[in-house]
């Protein structure tokens, strides 16, 4: 509430308990007073009326001030400064108004100042000032207080303000008790009012406006609103410092009891920290792990019950040791042999993925002839939303073995792998012990999801670390950093899932077994839908069976028209979106279509994203039907030509690689060195300027797999004979007139039965592909199997 400090007259502090009231004020007339005062300008405070101040005063102007005053009747003006900073202050730096006083004591003090006590006698206004030199003299006009407003709330302003102050005296420790005393024998409210204003802990301004108020009711307002917030702060100050020392009171206090329950449990032969080691001690016993390991333990244990609690490598050697007691040493979980049932159990839960399942089932095959074998390290690699991660679940429910999962994306650190010495401050077991430790048997199903997508940076190569992980022949003794012993991971089965295998390492590649997932066909995710996707959703959006129906051609439809992915993912999302449609008309208890309609799907998703391009039945000679492979599947490409009198350019556009378009050069140079064959003259096509043109120019496209569609629309092109109807074809060519196997060929075959092609030309090579299909996906449709260029051109054209 109070200043401490009060900067006076000089350049020096004085520091009072706290500004005094005058104890018997003489009752002054102020027609008395002299109207010509010296003036002394105070630096950091302002003087009110009939309060006692005692000043150093140290500036030349202001002791010739106080000397001008003794040698006449004591009584000079003091005025406050504007601006604290300013040594020696002109008129305007001074404020107006200002207080008489007189002086009642004066002390020379050894270093040539002079400290007088001030007290202040009545309120002046500056009329001019008459002299500047040797000190500061001006004409001054007595201010009279106006009459009280309203005396009974002056009262009530006057103890509220008494009260207020003995609160924040209570609350203030640095303030004497005295001071209670002292304003209770202040019985003039004015003077109350400028002893309290004098000691407010308030800027020279604020204080400076309290003295110019001439209104007591505004003036104890003003005095009022101030103290409030004094208190406040105090308020919130005592709280937040009893909040504090009871928290230091109650950790003294729990120390001595801490220390006292120690004391006691000695004295008793009791000792904690001897029987916790004493239960670690005693789990180890039951430990069934191998000899070194063992030998190790009870070195480290050894060396905790050496070491004193209190240091902190107590606490590191205890996390050690229960860490090596919770590893799963030669504890294993025991593999389901029922073969048919885990063929069941993964068909169940998966459709499709038959190599996958195939080596799943030739492992345990093995396993249970001879009952011990090293695990195999899986990498399936595929597109995303083809169900790599899931299967890794469904393995371990159809082996019986628990489930462990560990994301390597953006993975920088190696230690996160192979875990932090443990002489570091907050060392931990890498991600691998870690994962063990959680699954409690040494033969979990490991999924190490996103492996293509590992970083490496200043801190180490995570993949390289995965190179003894995954290796067979060093796994079975891992060695993570934290541990500091060999873990055998021999038994644990490793999946590993990546959409590419451009960015994995060479060496991390070779130690896996790659198992390519391709994506779903249209028919493939049909059957998906109907095994898993509906049956799902119908259970997440609480409906049943009976509530909502799809049929194949529906689904069929959301594929095409909603969907291009490779896996089912999206698919999941727009069944999911139907059902909320759906789920909302039963709740709102709406009339609704129990069979799903191409209506019900365009009103609750929106007009379709996607139209697949369907084969049109024109007989135009130049034009011809390729397959082309894409990452969400199987698609139609159609490779047009067109012919134009010039010199025999040939002219490609359509967006195309430079694979594509070596494919077109050879397929031309071919038929040149050929013309007699195809009943051409060699006059016919350098007469001619040749433009391919391959439509959805905006899409990038590549590769060898369109040269026998493109060698089969430039022969269309010159003979003037359209290809034959409803024919798609695929193969890459060579000069010597070889037709050559290409990939894709299911997603290829599918795409064009759904855009309505009846004839498909492959390579003979690719006929193995074609026998791997689904009879169903492929019926209604014949293969044309050729091994020459020769042939593609006989079935092509005829």
């Amino acid at each position: 509430m109070f200043d401490k400090k009060i900067k006076l007259a000089g350049n020096r502090d004085f520091i009072p308990m706290f500004n005094i009231p005058d104890d018997n004020p003489e009752k002054i007339n102020p027609e008395e007073l002299s109207k010509h005062l010296p003036i002394v300008a105070l630096r950091n405070t302002v003087l009110f009326p009939s309060v006692i101040v005692p000043i150093t005063v140290g500036r030349d102007k202001s002791q010739a001030a106080i000397k001008a005053a003794l040698s006449s009747d004591k009584i000079l003006g003091v005025v406050s400064q504007i601006d604290s900073d300013i040594e020696d202050p002109s008129e305007d730096e001074l404020f107006q108004v200002g207080a008489y006083a007189k002086i009642l004591k004066q002390i020379k003090m050894p270093d040539g100042s002079i400290t007088v006590i001030l007290r202040g006698l009545e309120r002046f206004e500056t009329i001019s000032f008459t002299q500047s030199d040797p000190y500061l003299e001006a004409k001054v006009a007595p201010q009279i207080n106006e009459d009280a407003s309203n005396d009974l709330e002056l009262n009530a302003l006057s103890t509220s303000i008494r009260e207020i102050s003995h609160k924040i005296i209570d609350l203030s420790p640095q303030l004497p008790k005295e001071a209670t005393m002292v304003l209770d024998n202040i019985n003039d409210t004015d003077f109350l009012f400028n002893f309290i204003s004098s000691n407010l802990n308030l800027s020279v301004n604020e204080k400076q406006k309290i003295l110019e108020l001439r209104n007591p009711n505004a003036k104890a307002e003003k005095i009022l609103s101030k103290l409030n917030e004094e208190l406040q702060l105090l308020e919130v100050k005592s709280q937040i410092e009893s909040k504090v020392q009871g928290d230091i009171n109650k950790q003294q206090r729990d120390f001595l009891l801490n220390q006292q329950l120690k004391t006691i449990q000695e004295e008793l032969g009791q000792n904690p920290n001897k029987e916790e080691l004493a239960a670690i001690e005693a789990r180890a016993e039951e430990k069934d792990w191998p000899e070194e390991i063992n030998k190790a333990f009870h070195k480290e244990l050894a060396r905790a019950k050496r070491t004193n609690p209190q240091v902190a490598e107590y606490s590191v050697l205890l996390n050690y040791l229960e860490l090596v007691l919770d590893l799963p040493w030669n504890e294993y979980s025991e593999d389901n042999f029922d073969l048919k049932e885990v063929q069941k159990i993964l068909d169940k839960d998966h459709y499709g993925l038959t190599e996958v399942k195939k080596r799943i089932l030739e492992h345990l095959s093995v396993l249970k002839l001879k009952g011990n074998m090293k695990a195999p390290i899986l990498c399936l690699v595929g597109p995303p939303g083809v169900g790599k991660t899931s299967l890794g679940k469904s393995i371990s429910k159809a082996l019986n073995r628990k489930f462990v999962r560990v994301s390597l994306g953006g993975l920088h650190d190696e230690s996160e792998l192979r875990g932090h010495r443990k002489t570091y401050i907050g060392a931990m077991p890498g991600r691998i012990i870690k994962s063990i430790k959680k699954a409690e048997t040494s033969n979990p199903v490991f999924i190490l999801d996103e492996i293509d997508k590992i970083g490496s940076n200043f801190r180490g190569d995570p993949s390289s670390a995965l190179l003894e992980i995954l290796d067979p022949e060093q796994n079975d003794s891992f060695h993570d950093n934290y541990l500091d012993l060999e873990y055998d991971l021999s038994k644990v089965l490793f999946v590993a899932t990546a959409n590419s295998l451009n960015t994995i390492q060479p060496a991390l590649r070779d130690r896996m077994e790659i198992i390519p997932l391709e994506g779903y066909s249209v028919e493939e995710k049909i059957k998906i839908s109907e095994n898993h996707l509906i049956k799902k959703q119908l259970e997440e959006h609480g409906l049943k069976t009976e509530d909502v129906r799809f049929s194949p051609h529906i689904l069929e439809y959301i594929i095409q028209h909603y969907t291009k992915e490779s896996g089912v993912r999206n698919l999941s999302r727009k069944i999911a979106g139907i059902m909320r449609g759906i789920a909302k008309r039963k709740a709102f208890e709406e009339p609704y279509n129990i069979e799903i309609q191409q209506s019900d799907i365009e009103d609750i998703l929106g007009p379709t994203i996607f139209d697949n391009e369907k084969y049109i039945e024109q007989q135009v000679p130049g034009v011809a039907v390729g397959l082309a492979w894409t990452q969400v599947g199987g698609d139609i490409l159609f490779i047009e030509a067109s012919g134009s009198t010039g010199k025999g350019k040939l002219t490609l556009t359509g967006n195309l690689g430079d694979v594509m378009k070596e494919s077109a050069t050879t397929a031309l140079s071919f038929i040149k060195s050929n013309v007699e064959q195809l009943g051409l003259t060699i006059e016919d096509i350098q007469n001619k300027d040749i433009h391919i043109h391959v439509p959805q120019g905006a899409i990038p496209k590549d590769g060898p797999s369109a040269g026998i569609t493109m060698l089969s629309a430039i022969t269309s092109l010159l003979t003037g004979k359209p290809i034959r109807e409803k024919l798609a074809m695929t193969g890459e060519i060579t000069l010597r007139g070889k037709v050559l196997p290409v990939g894709g060929i299911k997603e290829k075959i599918l795409a064009a039965k759904r855009a309505g092609l009846t004839d498909i030309l492959l390579c003979k090579d690719n006929k193995k592909h074609v026998e791997k299909i689904e009879s169903d996906f492929i019926k209604g449709l014949t293969f044309h199997y050729v091994d020459n260029m020769m042939d593609v051109l006989k079935i092509a054209i005829g």
